[in-house]
């Protein structure tokens, strides 16, 4: 597996992905137009809808196809004056029949629309329920960026092709069928003539559709590319406008912001050659076949408004080929976008619960085992983080994690939620294996306060009852007392109901972390994970809290992973782990006593500690 870095922009998302026929070289450009295929099951929902915009269709076709019929009975009939009855009732159908060509032009126009409007958010949700269930494995080589570029930016050019594009292609496909049926009926003779020149008009744009389809996925590429870095850095403003960094990452999203606009340049100039080759070819063909049929009309062979008709169907029919060949490049370059969301779609979760899950003990019972685990991340497959590591933890034990960063402490918890599985080894929980388990079901019996805390930019009402939405609003407000969060809530403007920004950027470190810790006590879990719970909160907040963490831990299976040693003096059991396996085990003072690692870590720990008050008090 390469390293996310060196990966380019057009295979990224396909790092985490095994290699498929459809990604060797050159079979994306010969098979991107397959791409809509995944999309259509989406649109054939609608069929009623589709129905309705193709009857519609066929009726404004139809009255302007009517049209021409018209002016050849008028033309031929001449304007005397003793054809004015018949001129007026022409000219009233006429009017008649433009009015029928307005209403269907607009019900096709807004029932097409609507169906690409509507097909577009069923593929934005579908694609985005497709991200909730794949795996950290997949986000450890995707930009968030640029996921979420495809999640808009392609759906939106994508939505050009269900909505407009559709609208265009569908009323000048059939226009054009009209209007060569009619060409035939008019003049068999000329018809056969534009018959013969439209394969020379045709191929040239079928085969110029190859090279709009690359540039057009080349400029969606840059785009995703200055979106992923937009999104990095405006979500780390802070730290950028710390170091004072403003410049150069302005310069860099310049760049690539520049990159994206030359690629898309290229690609519009590619499609502006094609409609300028396809516009010249179709009417130079018509004027060549209206050259030819004056001379019929010199020669008496079809009289004038039979010209006129043929003409005017030609147009027609000329026209709509014109509008054929934009819309077949527009397509191509939707074909770009949704080969993009087809790869979304085409990543399988490497975590997913097996087609017969094995059900976990009911009322559960909190233990969790390792059974001689080996465990290496994907992008560093060579590097194992975990080596052979074995321990268990029985219902309602207290047990500790410590050791050096690096050692494996919080990829133990990445486990035992599953976003990973083993290499060797196996997990279980309530004595059942996580790979036979569901995951779901497993997350369900799982309380977890990452070193992190993540804070969504809702109210605060809101995260606290992430993990458990059903939860009373005392039930709510108690979790957050426990948490020594109650006091900073309440005095917020909105209390509870405040939102606090993305991110949750409005709060400090400490009040964050509160709110994950109360969130995970509103859980109310069986078995309870503490990755550095506490380690952004100050003296008085620690003490609050961990005095809450003791109540919670009652009855309560809970792994801790911890640096800061003096947080875990009451744990039953601490595991010590050093280069991915467990070197250590045991109470505090009976680690104390060995002298091994422990012993140098609580040293250094304490020691430090005393040196740094010793050093405020002497201030």
């Amino acid at each position: 597996m390469s390293d996310p870095a060196s990966a380019t922009p057009s295979n990224r998302l396909q790092a985490p992905l095994a290699p498929t026929s459809a990604d060797a070289p050159g079979e994306r450009d010969r098979t991107s137009l397959r791409d809509l295929q995944p999309l259509l099951p989406f649109a054939l929902r609608y069929r009623g809808r589709i129905a309705a915009a193709l009857a519609a269709l066929v009726l404004a076709s139809m009255a302007t196809l009517a049209i021409p019929l018209a002016v050849r009975r008028i033309i031929d009939n001449g304007f005397s004056p003793e054809n004015a009855g018949f001129i007026d009732r022409y000219f009233t159908v006429m009017i008649l029949v433009v009015a029928v060509l307005a209403f269907a032009s607009a019900a096709r126009y807004y029932l097409v629309m609507t169906l690409g409007e509507r097909v577009m958010t069923d593929v934005r949700t579908a694609v985005f329920a497709h991200l909730t269930r794949l795996d950290p494995s997949f986000y450890d080589t995707a930009k968030s960026g640029e996921i979420v570029s495809r999640l808009t930016a392609d759906t939106t050019q994508i939505k050009s092709a269900f909505g407009a594009s559709a609208s265009i292609a569908l009323r000048n496909l059939v226009l054009f069928i009209g209007a060569i049926a009619m060409m035939v009926i008019t003049s068999p003779r000329l018809s056969g003539l534009v018959l013969l020149a439209i394969p020379f008009i045709v191929l040239p744009l079928v085969a110029s559709g190859r090279s709009v389809r690359q540039r057009s996925r080349l400029a969606q590429d840059r785009l995703a590319d200055a979106s992923a870095f937009a999104t990095e850095a405006i979500g780390a403003t802070r730290i950028m406008q710390a170091f004072t960094a403003e410049k150069p990452t302005l310069a860099r999203f310049a760049q690539a912001a520049e990159d994206a606009f030359h690629a898309a340049r290229t690609a519009t100039l590619a499609r502006a050659i094609l409609t300028a080759v396809a516009i010249f070819l179709i009417f130079a063909s018509v004027v060549a076949v209206l050259w030819y049929g004056a001379q019929d009309v010199l020669a008496d062979r079809i009289t004038g408004g039979r010209l006129s008709q043929f003409v005017l169907y030609a147009v027609f029919g000329a026209g709509a080929l014109g509008e054929l060949s934009q819309v077949w490049s527009e397509v191509s370059a939707a074909a770009g976008a949704a080969g993009r969301i087809a790869e979304i779609l085409g990543v399988k979760p490497r975590i997913a619960a097996p087609a017969n899950p094995t059900p976990f003990p009911q009322p559960p019972v909190g233990s969790v085992a390792f059974e001689n685990v080996r465990f290496a991340y994907a992008t560093r497959d060579d590097h194992p983080v975990l080596s052979d590591l074995s321990f268990a933890v029985a219902p309602g034990e207290r047990v500790a994690i410590v050791g050096p960063s690096g050692a494996g402490k919080s990829t133990v918890v990445q486990l035992l939620l599953r976003f990973y599985d083993p290499q060797a080894g196996r997990v279980l929980v309530d004595g059942v294996p996580l790979v036979e388990a569901d995951p779901e079901a497993l997350r369900r019996r799982i309380a977890f306060v990452p070193q992190d805390p993540v804070v969504f930019g809702a109210t605060i009402a809101e995260n606290l009852r992430y993990g458990r939405p059903d939860a009373a609003e005392a039930q709510m407000r108690e979790a957050a007392r426990q948490a020594a969060a109650d006091r900073f809530i309440e005095a917020l403007p909105e209390g509870y109901d405040t939102r606090v920004g993305e991110r949750g950027v409005t709060l400090s470190g400490g009040q964050r972390q509160r709110i994950a810790i109360a969130r995970a006590l509103l859980r109310d879990a069986p078995i309870l994970l503490l990755d550095e719970a506490t380690s952004a909160l100050d003296a008085e907040s620690e003490t609050l809290v961990q005095e809450a963490l003791d109540g919670l831990m009652e009855g309560r299976t809970t792994i801790v992973i911890a640096h800061r040693l003096a947080t875990i003096l009451k744990a039953d059991r601490i595991l010590v782990m050093d280069e991915g396996r467990i070197v250590e085990q045991g109470k505090h003072s009976e680690l104390v006593n060995r002298n091994g690692l422990y012993a140098r870590l609580a040293r250094l720990q304490f020691e430090a500690g005393a040196a740094a008050l010793a050093a405020h008090a002497a201030e």
